[in-house]
């Protein structure tokens, strides 16, 4: 007998033989906490989520995902989908549930002549970025190789290619999904056009999307990239300076503003390391020498610290932050969607950025424009186009006796700039949620309403509820 968790929160025992059953029709593998596996298939990135799921069933295919859906419905089971494991509220697993771990299912394949790529839901950014650049071209992805794709396209996708070709979720042709009662579904734009509606941006909260197929852009394999740092003395000055380029910027460029601090004991040099610093970081989408020169601008408004601009393989780019995320780091990081960046909302922001209590910690500008910007409101479930930037700030530290200051220092910084925000949130920087449904609303704004009775015909029991979750209408 195993112990379990159902659905309702009640405890439930699972027969020897049922999950014998389970295991041999599977072409994966079904994971018990006495097996040898279990410690290591159990942990997610964020080493703040420490649980104990009662089965973890690591699929190969779609099939076994058809199998774990049905036995966890048979059973009633509480269900947790894992794909990439980055999602920072944990929600890729549950103590007592059954976790469908999609982590093996990483195949991409890209179709040159259409520019398209297909991509099975436990890919990663690298996956995808390294299979489409063979051929010359790239997906709007995220800035961390090692991020799930599947998490990051299902709540929008901020990316390096955003000004340029849009969210992912604008990228994001067809997904082929399993449904609460196991069943496997095409959306596109001729079939199920409401669903594939609710995945470009709506979350998890429809099925397990097991493959995804996007639109590709000729992209690299050189671009320019920009990467400057300045000393905190100089803030006022540089996001100012941030603010006006962004407002006049050209399509190919997009740009990110980071306010933190050169770590001691890092690989920065020595006598930066315990200085803060505003960094402005961005990518040209087109010739690298073009590049360089729309770049010139925000590399010269007062004297830098440290440059590392140049040209740099696209490849090379997306896995450039990938050393600052370490697995088993703890992190909490919430977001807010802000409508305009004022003299006084930066004074704002700087008051609150430079009382981080750990030096790994960074505030996060995301400009939003361009194709972003283009794409009607409704067109996608994805909500905050409007928004002139979303604001991140990122509380990354080691010890657990740390977690309530740096917990709150984002909270603070946060509830200090809703006088500047529409209320709205990236729901990938979505602390824990404890907020609950009133963040949710506020999140997808007039299409909650829609999302709800999608939900409702997807999911009317609310079988996937292990997400950033929309109830279903009643």
């Amino acid at each position: 007998m195993l112990e379990a968790i159902q659905i309702d929160g009640a405890d439930t025992s699972l027969e020897e033989e049922a999950l014998q059953e389970l295991d041999d029709d599977l072409q994966g593998e079904l994971i018990r906490p006495t097996d040898e596996g279990y410690e290591q298939a159990r942990k997610v990135w964020n080493g703040m989520i420490d649980r104990y799921p009662a089965l973890i069933v690591r699929c190969a295919d779609t099939d076994d995902v058809v199998r774990a859906v049905r036995f966890a419905r048979q059973h009633n089971l509480l269900t947790a989908v894992r794909g990439g494991g980055h999602n920072v509220a944990g929600h890729g697993t549950q103590d007592g549930a059954l976790v469908i771990d999609l982590s093996p299912m990483r195949e991409v394949s890209v179709d040159a002549d259409y520019r398209t790529v297909q991509a099975q839901g436990g890919a990663t950014l690298g996956d995808v970025d390294a299979a489409s650049q063979e051929r010359g071209l790239a997906v709007p992805l995220g800035v961390v190789s090692k991020t799930g794709i599947a998490g990051l396209t299902l709540v929008g996708g901020l990316g390096w290619l955003r000004n340029r070709y849009g969210l992912t979720v604008d990228s994001l042709l067809e997904a082929e999904m399993v449904t609460a009662d196991g069943q496997v579904v095409i959306a596109n734009k001729d079939s199920n056009a409401d669903l594939l509606w609710g995945l470009q941006g709506g979350g998890g909260n429809f099925g397990v999307v097991t493959k995804f197929t996007y639109q590709a852009y000729p992209v690299g394999p050189d671009v320019f990239f920009m990467m400057v740092f300045y000393s905190a003395e100089n803030d006022r000055e540089v996001l100012r300076a941030f603010r006006d380029f962004v407002a006049q910027a050209p399509d190919r460029v997009t740009l990110l503003a980071d306010l933190g601090m050169f770590p001691e004991g890092s690989e920065f040099p020595e006598e930066l390391q315990g200085t803060a610093f505003t960094a402005l970081a961005g990518l040209y989408a087109g010739l690298a020498g073009d590049g360089e020169r729309a770049m010139a601008p925000l590399r010269g408004i007062a004297e830098p610290l440290m440059d590392i601009s140049g040209p740099m393989e696209y490849v090379e780019v997306q896995r450039l932050f990938d050393a600052d995320y370490p697995d088993g780091s703890r992190y909490y990081w919430k977001s807010t969607n802000l409508m305009e960046l004022t003299d006084a909302g930066i004074d704002r922001l700087l008051e609150h950025t430079r009382k981080q209590p750990s030096q790994r910690s960074t505030v996060d500008l995301w400009p939003l424009g361009g194709a972003v910007k283009r794409v009607p409101k409704d067109a996608t479930a994805f909500f905050g186009r409007e928004a002139a930037y979303v604001l991140n700030p990122e509380a990354n530290w080691a010890d657990p006796a740390d977690d309530q200051v740096n917990i709150q220092w984002v909270r603070d910084l946060i509830e200090s700039m809703e006088e500047f925000s529409d209320g709205g949130r990236y729901l990938n920087f979505q602390g824990f949620q404890e907020e609950g449904d009133a963040m949710m609303e506020a999140a997808f704004g007039a299409s909650y309403a829609r999302l709800a009775e999608l939900k409702r015909k997807y999911d009317p029991d609310n079988f996937f509820r292990l997400n950033q979750n929309i109830k279903p209408a009643s």
